[in-house]
């Protein structure tokens, strides 16, 4: 742990008071170096989604006022930790910002950022294929957070979802809208053919083996490229920042009309223990480091 000195907010920035941050596994690979960190030198801190207070407001700056809740997504893939979302104080650009409703705690405030933005452009992705009405879509690591959201706009736009999940989780994943769960030990080949898969994992090869010939497959991360004969169409979905979805799915979440699951809360100084956590698996849910 290290004390560094309290951020100010510059033109354009406020400075959040961090309530909740969410675990992501994209923050065990940030430390690990498997997600590269260019020229950004140590130190640096992980953390996409923070959950907040404001305390101070800089110029330029008229949307917020101090003690405003805010939620919002740090873009890790610009900013390379510096600023990341583990810390106590965060000198965010109020861009990256959007007001928390009153009906949503930190916590659950805290896991829908990235989650949910990645599930909505990935399936807009899908949607560009233009599949009939009711065509399936298969989505891998539905009980996790990316993909139960997936599941939940899935349904909600009138696919018939079959949803990939592990064992204890086939009542939650039901609960959101999926019309089959396919038990995570299943072969993937005999599930289908299916018009599209979400591969939120993703689990690559073993997707990819329920598309239909020229369906389409989408990743969260780069996979094996399928044979070209089978004119299936790859597209990868990497997060960007949307301030306006991130504000409509915010609000569908503390209404009701979308549900997010915590599995547990950390005190941020026990971050490195929450990355063990994460990295050995069997969560239910995502986990969320407090502060305060």
């Amino acid at each position: 742990m290290t004390e560094l000195p309290d951020p100010e907010a510059g033109p354009g920035q406020v400075v959040v008071r961090t309530r909740a941050v969410c675990v992501h596994p994209a923050d065990l690979a940030a430390t690990t170096g498997e997600i590269p960190r260019g020229p950004v030198p140590p130190p640096f801190s992980p953390g996409w989604d923070i959950a907040g207070e404001v305390v101070s407001v800089g110029s330029g700056t008229a949307e917020f006022r101090v003690g405003d809740r805010v939620v919002g997504m740090i873009p890790w893939y610009l900013t390379r930790g510096n600023p990341g979302g583990y810390a106590e104080l965060v000198a965010a650009e109020a861009d990256w910002l959007v007001p928390l409703p009153d009906g949503l705690d930190f916590v659950s405030a805290a896991t829908v950022p990235l989650n949910a933005q990645t599930a909505h452009q990935g399936l807009s992705l899908v949607s560009l294929a233009m599949l009939p009405a009711g065509s399936s879509i298969l989505v891998t690591g539905a009980s996790g957070g990316v993909g139960g959201f997936a599941v939940q706009l899935a349904a909600r736009d009138g696919y018939r979802v079959l949803a990939q999940a592990g064992h204890g989780d086939e009542q939650w994943v039901h609960d959101l809208g999926a019309h089959e769960v396919v038990p995570r030990s299943a072969d993937l080949a005999t599930v289908g053919p299916v018009a599209a898969v979400f591969d939120a994992v993703p689990v690559g090869e073993a997707a990819a083996a329920a598309v239909e010939d020229r369906g389409v497959v989408v990743t969260t991360r780069p996979t094996s490229a399928i044979v070209p004969a089978r004119g299936v169409r790859q597209e990868l979905q990497l997060i960007r920042l949307d301030r306006d979805l991130l504000a409509d799915l915010v609000v569908q979440v503390a209404e009701g009309r979308l549900r997010t699951r915590v599995a547990d809360t950390m005190p941020l100084t026990e971050a490195a223990d929450a990355h063990r956590r994460v990295s050995a698996g069997g969560l239910h849910g995502k986990l969320v480091l407090t502060v305060g």
